[in-house]
């Protein structure tokens, strides 16, 4: 992963999940990690963890939601380490419900700020400086911005925003020799399917996926590292993923059955 080596990377929604596996795996590396998220003593927690294994992190907590909160970020980082190579977006929020049963419509609009506007802002602020480093942006999307998924409508729109979004990104950022990625897992056993917005907008309190049948957070990290050290374009992580996207042009109503059976079965 000599990629990695030196550069000084954001990872946001840092605190669990992707985020944290990211980051454990990334400091042996030699990476200069800067962690983020809103939960300040789960990443403070994370910093201590990680001092052992190489240099000590930035920590600071950011709501991506706030365009003022995502421009201090980037000050942040560029001040206490000098630059900025790698940003990797990866905090997000999902849901559970089927639309018709959906009785608070703001779920819609608090996933899609965090979710999409959130990356926007945070590169928005970061692109400056990752044009002096001909540097990379890193996204963590989903397979459901590839294609529906029932039960998670507003979190599959706002994934297929990131998408659209990102690869118009990358055609801009070409001539600058910014690199954009784009990550997209299958189901990962993670903390934010507990939290995830039932019906009313409150968090589900227990995860409806099958965990012991899906990837962990640590297994999804260690593939994505080779994939962000070599500036690729875009990871898919599952087979099903990856026939899915070809099934999909000759038998779309094969990938719909798909996904309403994984979305049933929790997997």
């Amino acid at each position: 992963m000599d990629g990695l080596n030196g550069k000084v990377i954001i990872i946001t929604g840092a605190s669990e999940g992707i985020g944290r596996a990211l980051a454990l795996s990334m400091a042996p590396l030699g990476c200069k990690l800067v962690l983020s998220a809103r939960n300040e003593s789960r990443l403070l927690s994370l910093a201590h963890e990680i001092e052992s294994q190489g240099e000590p992190p930035l920590v600071f907590a950011t709501d991506v939601t706030s365009q003022s909160q995502c421009q201090e970020l980037i000050d942040a980082t560029v001040e206490h380490f000098g630059c900025l190579d790698i940003l990797i977006n990866n905090a997000g929020m999902t849901m559970w419900s089927k639309f018709d049963e959906l009785s608070d419509l703001s779920v819609l609009e608090r996933i899609m700020q965090v979710n999409y506007l959130g990356p926007a802002y945070l590169t928005h602020a970061a692109l400056p400086q990752l044009k002096l480093t001909q540097g990379q942006v890193v996204v963590v999307a989903s397979l459901a911005g590839l294609t529906g998924v029932p039960a998670r409508a507003g979190y599959a729109a706002s994934k297929h925003a990131v998408m659209g979004f990102f690869e118009s990104l990358r055609i801009e950022l070409a001539e600058h020799n910014v690199a954009v990625t784009t990550l997209c897992p299958d189901f990962v056993t993670t903390q934010a399917h507990k939290r995830a917005l039932d019906a009313d907008g409150e968090p589900l309190g227990q995860t409806p996926i099958q965990e012991s049948r899906v990837m962990s957070a640590e297994e999804c990290a260690r593939m994505m590292l080779p994939v962000i050290s070599g500036r690729n374009r875009m990871m898919i992580t599952s087979l099903r993923g990856k026939l899915g996207r070809f099934v999909k042009l000759v038998a779309p109503g094969m990938i719909d059955r798909m996904a309403r059976r994984a979305s049933s079965s929790g997997y």
